[in-house]
């Protein structure tokens, strides 16, 4: 997979040369090229904002240097300057924004399908509206946010979805089906927190490992993950288990999400069956 980023701080993303993502690099298995978004701009200054129409506080980002920027970057390979990706001829263009549909796990795992992202972090109060309508028309333009919150800028969004995205490119995890045991992932995990893990020893200051998880009878093992599973997202997220498709339930998720109703009594979160 190839990831462009164009931003005014290009120095925030050397995280990704390190861990997983480091060695997905290395590997071949992720192409991440940083663009200086300054280099676009032709004043003396290198000015990338300016007042927003309208008045009111903050800068807004100027819609020629982006537009400058992205055409460099698209076009370079559409002019065969540089290879593009095997199966695209543009990129997914991503912009970190507040207003943006949620991102999710399903959303990470849609975004490892596509052989070439594009990432636009913004700053400031945000990129001049007219770069997401001209570009909606000509790429697949997607406006996301990571949290119902602001940030100084859109990197850290940028780092946060990379680093999901890349680890489910196959080769990225050592155990592939470590992706299957994810919270929120797609299949038994979907809608629910992944339970509680241990490692040795068996017991650490007074803390007994569940016996269960020593016994080795997989299958037992297996029903009290979905338990805990079920049991932490009642506690944490009850509000996800109102999205639990029924037809995924089995007679012993019943029994224990009706356990769990009762035992919350009638002041109980109203989410939680």
């Amino acid at each position: 997979m190839r990831v462009d980023i164009i931003s005014i701080f290009p120095e925030y993303f050397a995280p990704l040369d390190v861990s997983l993502m480091g060695k997905a690099c290395e590997r071949g298995i992720l192409d991440i090229r940083l663009h200086q978004l300054r280099d676009w701009a032709h004043d003396v200054h290198r000015t990338v904002d300016d007042t927003p129409y309208g008045g009111g506080p903050g800068m807004v980002m100027k819609p020629e240097i982006w537009g400058e920027a992205i055409d460099a970057v698209v076009g370079a390979a559409a002019a065969g300057g540089e290879a593009a990706p095997e199966g695209a001829v543009a990129p997914r263009m991503i912009v970190p924004t507040p207003s943006g549909r949620p991102f999710t796990q399903e959303v990470a795992l849609e975004y490892a399908k596509e052989p070439w992202l594009l990432f636009t972090p913004a700053r400031y109060e945000g990129i001049d509206s007219r770069v997401m309508a001209e570009y909606g028309s000509r790429l697949r333009v997607d406006e996301v946010s990571i949290g119902d919150y602001v940030l100084a800028g859109g990197e850290a969004a940028v780092l946060v979805m990379v680093e999901a995205v890349g680890r489910l490119l196959p080769g990225v995890l050592g155990n592939a089906a470590s992706v299957a045991d994810d919270s929120f992932a797609p299949g038994t995990m979907e809608n629910l927190l992944e339970g509680p893990v241990y490692t040795k020893p068996p017991t650490w200051r007074g803390h007994d490992v569940p016996e269960i998880l020593l016994s080795g009878h997989h299958g037992k093992i297996a029903r009290w993950r979905r338990d805990e599973a079920l049991r932490r997202t009642a506690e944490k997220r009850p509000e996800l288990l109102a999205r639990l498709d029924p037809d995924s339930l089995d007679k012993h998720d019943r029994r224990l999400l009706g356990e769990i109703r009762e035992k919350a009594g009638p002041g109980g979160d109203p989410h939680a069956l």
